[in-house]
């Protein structure tokens, strides 16, 4: 059997790719032949099949989220289906290929009634759905989602538009008029967002984890389970219309992501400071004094009150803003540093959402609640508990971590290296990499002192992807066509540091990959705490190096990212097998 695999989706690579790939997989598995035929979100062809391919062709399967040009395929066996259908279960895909696919005629009904009346999951065609999508550091999971969601959407049939949130605030922000006229709103958000614009509608809550590997399903929950956002419910808990539960976890990611861009702008900063000589910021009226001054002396200053304060805004909206700053800013003066500004706000979280929602007032007081008497208690009980109980605690915690890094031997500093790096390689922008990275942040918060693990995760992070775009490359025979230019991709990615380039070839080959990355993230992470390596900003990758003294070693720094990158790239370029993963020739 002579197959031919058409992907197309509307924003990027990742799902066509991995519909290609899952497609591709299981024909391998029957024996068949295959030939790929890529679309970019524009339906043109990334890698047009030969017409020998065409004309020898037996069957063709348009697995695409968009109106595609198919006419090169008139009076070939084709099936058309969602690119996201694909997925879940590919082998059945196949079988019902055989069993359903007609020959096709260009003058037929459009494209996009095929893709609607061939949508799986469907409850209800034709509906408006509004979505935001949100990740901690707003690069990759955020649009990764919003694609996903776009393509599921698309090809059930409904309209959709989707606003991308993240640490840069929103983009392609929805209209009071798109929000108005949609039947659902779509939350797919790892942090927490004011959904206070969308009360009276029907809301349903998930994950960008959730949306980007299960897109059909959360269209169809979302349609099916949503429920009215009231005009005083502006935070959930795993409420009913919620496809998630948020958690602790949830909330600290919210704290973490609005510190980011204060911990980047004051390193940097500092690390400006520094191209006038390690120790001209001491001289008073200089340019590197005013640097120093604004980095060192506000921005860092000021990021563990916002810790603090958007871990409690999380918890309890807006009422929970100013205590959870105040205990924030109080962590700080008394030492107890990020560690003691992440229970500064969550203790100001709870405390206000339980005045909030537990102590009973008189209806003549209750609209004072949020602006009066809930800060006023909340701060009260939050700045008392960090005076007189938590700060001390917290402050000795600190003092003995900051101890264990500035004087900890070669042997710890390679391990404590190690350990990070494989966390950060370990799944890719998950919960065990947001671990190691709010760590590595966290103690970049602290200053300088905090700076050399920082630098090892974020090395670490940006191989997997290097790492997968190497191995595309030296081993072109293991790979298919669609799998080389995901490879380019995800290499440029790696550089960027956004290591969920990595992500389309861990999905297929789990197994393998998963491995191979924490290997060398954890080579590349022990190789720059051996080296002793600073950084001043958590995120950029390579594109820091850029800026004088942003990394304290930048020959050191660049080789410990090489050796980790082609221990993953020819590593994975081994152990792949060959066989099934080849695109088999047109006999």
């Amino acid at each position: 059997m002579n197959l031919i695999i058409v992907t197309a989706c509307p924003q990027g690579v990742a799902t066509r790719f991995l519909a290609a790939r899952a497609l591709e997989r299981a024909a391998n598995r029957r024996g068949w032949s295959v030939t790929t035929d890529t679309r970019g979100p524009d339906g043109k062809t990334d890698n047009k099949p030969s017409e020998a391919a065409i004309q020898q062709a037996d069957l063709v399967i348009a697995a695409v989220g968009i109106p595609v040009n198919l006419d090169v395929y008139a009076g070939k066996r084709l099936l058309q289906i969602p690119v996201t259908a694909a997925l879940p279960d590919p082998d059945a895909i196949l079988t019902r290929a055989q069993a359903e696919a007609t020959p096709w005629d260009p003058a037929m009904a459009s494209q996009e009634s095929i893709a609607t009346s061939t949508a799986v999951g469907s409850t209800s065609a034709g509906k408006r759905i509004v979505a935001v999508t949100a990740c901690p550091t707003g690069v990759a999971h955020t649009f990764m989602a919003a694609e996903a969601l776009t393509a599921a959407a698309q090809s059930a049939g409904h309209k959709i538009r989707v606003e991308t949130q993240g640490s840069v605030g929103a983009q392609d922000p929805l209209t009071e008029e798109e929000i108005a006229a949609a039947d659902v709103v779509i939350l797919a958000c790892d942090i927490e967002v004011d959904p206070g614009r969308f009360s009276g509608k029907r809301v349903w809550r998930t994950s960008t984890g959730a949306a980007l590997k299960k897109p059909a399903d959360t269209i169809r929950d979302a349609l099916e389970q949503a429920v009215v956002l009231n005009a005083g419910q502006k935070k959930t808990s795993g409420a009913s219309g919620s496809g998630e539960k948020k958690g602790p976890y949830k909330h600290l990611l919210t704290g973490v992501s609005f510190m980011l861009p204060m911990v980047v702008a004051g390193g940097l900063l500092i690390a400006l400071s520094f191209v006038f000589g390690i120790e001209a910021f001491q001289e008073e009226g200089t340019l590197a004094a005013a640097l120093m001054q604004i980095g060192g002396g506000t921005a860092f200053k000021l990021m563990i009150p916002l810790l603090a304060g958007y871990i409690a805004w999380s918890i309890a909206d807006r009422p929970g803003l100013a205590p959870g700053m105040i205990g924030g800013f109080l962590a700080g003066e008394l030492g107890a540093g990020f560690l003691g500004g992440i229970v500064a706000g969550f203790l100001a979280g709870y405390v206000a959402r339980f005045i909030s929602q537990k102590l009973p007032m008189p209806e003549s007081i209750e609209s004072l609640k949020p602006i009066l008497i809930i800060p006023l208690l909340a701060s009260l009980v939050t700045g008392l508990g960090m005076i007189y109980v938590i700060g001390e605690p917290m402050a000795a915690i600190m003092g003995a971590l900051t101890g264990f890094l500035e004087g900890m031997g070669t042997t710890n500093a390679i391990l404590l290296g190690g350990i990070l790096g494989a966390m950060m390689c370990f799944d890719l922008g998950g919960p065990v990499n947001k671990a190691a990275y709010t760590f590595g942040v966290g103690l970049l918060s602290e200053g300088s002192g905090g700076s050399a693990p920082m630098a090892a995760i974020m090395a670490a992070g940006m191989v997997p992807a290097i790492g997968m775009g190497v191995a595309s490359f030296i081993a072109r025979r293991k790979f298919a066509e669609a799998e080389r230019q995901a490879g380019r991709a995800s290499f440029v990615l790696g550089l960027c540091f956004i290591s969920e380039g990595a992500i389309p070839f861990m999905a297929k080959d789990p197994l393998r990959v998963i491995p191979v990355c924490m290997i060398g993230g954890a080579i590349t992470g022990a190789l720059s705490m051996l080296f002793t390596v600073k950084l001043m900003a958590p995120h950029g990758g390579l594109f820091v190096l850029a800026i004088p003294n942003a990394v304290s070693a930048v020959l050191p720094y660049l080789i410990a990212i090489a050796v980790g990158s082609l221990v993953i790239g020819f590593g994975y370029a081994l152990l792949k097998t060959g066989k099934a993963e080849v695109t088999a020739a047109v006999s």
